[in-house]
């Protein structure tokens, strides 16, 4: 939306609340929520304080509903991204160019209350239901559009993302492989997978009847007898081998995700499991990718990790440990309550918020928690059955990637020795502007804690129109893979 559409917005809520609203002198600075420093006023920011204004100043529903959708108009091209986090919801509705590229048109961000969330997944769905609403108001305004179609991501130690090596002895070697031979190779392994994953859920859960459905699934290799190939449609032989990424999730999980969407009146095209989706931003249109990387995504609740090898996902993992870990340490060793600790984990780098004496507390408790965090690391590095090394370059993103602590241990210390790495690893945070073909047409500052998001508009890109039809085997078989 334009600077010009944007203060039309302003101007008809000042209008609206004329004889309420506080003297323009007295309006109060908006502040940065990641790093508690002022920030430039951008269109998320002045949306976020309207809103947070609105709140204060008690509208009726029919004052609040007269601001928050004028000019707002239905448009079917948008895609909207719904990252339900722990800490925040974050909103972005985007519009596909005619060049191809994803432009982003609208942003929206909401906190979440403590007990919204459990492990990454819901555990209050009216709650979670009006943060929600709150964030995509925020991205619809400042869009000046309603999206209606949506992806949304799911996190939790309870989601099963692995690869399986699966061999498959066809019984007409001379005949050429087809697309709907591979159909059923597909469909084979997802099965047996899918099985797998519900046994190690069940035991995690002490539930035998629990359900399980499939989010996501990705050919990560194929060989057919000991030669590795691109795109085996067409091919002769007998012995084929299939790297074969799957992730499953519990059926509860997914249906609390169902019930907000439905609640929000939105339809829901695909559910990412966000490591996933994160790795798809960073793979970008390039199918035949040979990046290679381990990606952290620091989430509030949880650490989820995905390892990508020559462009194909080895697989997703995830910890109970993320940024909220840190601010509950800061609030035991200081002896303040959680919203206290959290602003002096977010601003403990300014010296007028946070002073010296209770900077070094700080750090003592931010470090206690850091040896917790990448013990936790390790061992899901380790689970990882790689037939290589593990990648050297850590891509981080994520709201409590933003913790330079936590940075500098993983760039500084030996932590990894006791792992297959060929070298020390190189860290680096990511940016909206690492993305390819998204492009921020917008005003707001798009941070390391959006990538998830960028990444569940990769995905909706891949779920509604596949990938070209070219040579290689992930564009071949994109809508084999599509469950």
């Amino acid at each position: 939306m334009g600077l010009e559409k944007f203060n039309l917005l302003k101007t008809a809520k000042s209008k609206s609340n004329k004889t309420k609203a506080k003297p323009q002198d007295s309006k109060p600075q908006p502040t940065d929520e990641f790093t508690g420093e002022t920030s430039a006023l951008d269109e998320l920011a002045a949306l976020y304080l309207d809103q947070t204004e609105d709140k204060k100043l008690d509208h009726t529903p029919s004052e609040k509903t007269a601001a928050d959708t004028v000019d707002l108009k239905k448009d079917d091209s948008t895609i909207l991204a719904l990252d339900i986090g722990t800490a925040y919801v974050k909103a972005v509705i985007a519009r596909q160019s005619k060049s191809g590229t994803l432009d982003i048109i609208g942003v929206g961000r909401a906190r979440q209350s403590p007990n919204n969330m459990y492990s990454g997944a819901i555990a209050d769905i009216p709650a979670v239901v009006s943060v929600c609403e709150r964030a995509l108001s925020q991205a619809e305004r400042m869009s000046g559009t309603t999206s209606k179609l949506a992806v949304v991501g799911i996190a939790g130690e309870l989601i099963k993302g692995n690869t399986s090596t699966v061999r498959y002895r066809r019984k007409n070697g001379n005949k050429p492989l087809s697309e709907q031979e591979m159909a059923l190779i597909i469909k084979r392994v997802q099965d047996r997978t899918g099985e797998q994953a519900r046994k190690e859920i069940a035991d995690e859960t002490n539930n035998p009847a629990v359900e399980v459905r499939l989010i996501n699934s990705a050919i990560v290799s194929i060989s057919i007898d000991g030669y590795k190939i691109s795109n085996p449609i067409g091919f002769k032989g007998t012995d084929v081998v299939i790297q074969f990424y799957t992730a499953f999730a519990p059926l509860v999980h997914i249906s609390a995700i169902e019930k907000v969407c439905a609640e929000l009146s939105l339809d829901l095209l695909a559910v990412a499991v966000e490591p996933f989706a994160v790795c798809r931003a960073c793979l970008g249109d390039d199918v035949e990718s040979d990046f290679s990387a381990i990606v952290m995504d620091i989430g509030g609740g949880t650490t989820d990790i995905a390892v990508v090898d020559d462009g194909g996902v080895e697989g997703t993992k995830m910890f109970g440990i993320g940024g909220r870990s840190f601010t509950h340490q800061i609030a035991v060793t200081l002896g303040v309550d959680f919203d206290t600790a959290e602003k002096y984990k977010l601003t403990i780098n300014n010296p007028a918020k946070v002073p010296a004496d209770i900077k070094d507390q700080m750090l003592i408790a931010i470090r206690r928690n850091i040896a917790v965090w990448l013990s936790g690391v390790e061992i899901t590095l380790e689970e990882f059955t790689l037939t290589d090394m593990l990648p050297n370059q850590i891509l981080l993103c994520g709201g409590g990637a933003g913790l330079a602590e936590l940075q500098d241990v993983l760039a500084t210390t030996d932590w990894f020795k006791g792992l297959p790495f060929a070298r020390r690893p190189v860290v680096h945070l990511v940016n909206s502007s690492d993305i390819p073909g998204i492009q921020n047409q917008t005003k707001a500052s798009l941070d390391y804690s959006y990538i998830t998001a960028l990444g569940l508009l990769r995905v909706a890109l891949d779920t509604l129109a596949g990938v070209p039809e070219e040579s290689g085997i992930r564009s071949k078989l994109a809508k084999l893979l599509q469950n």
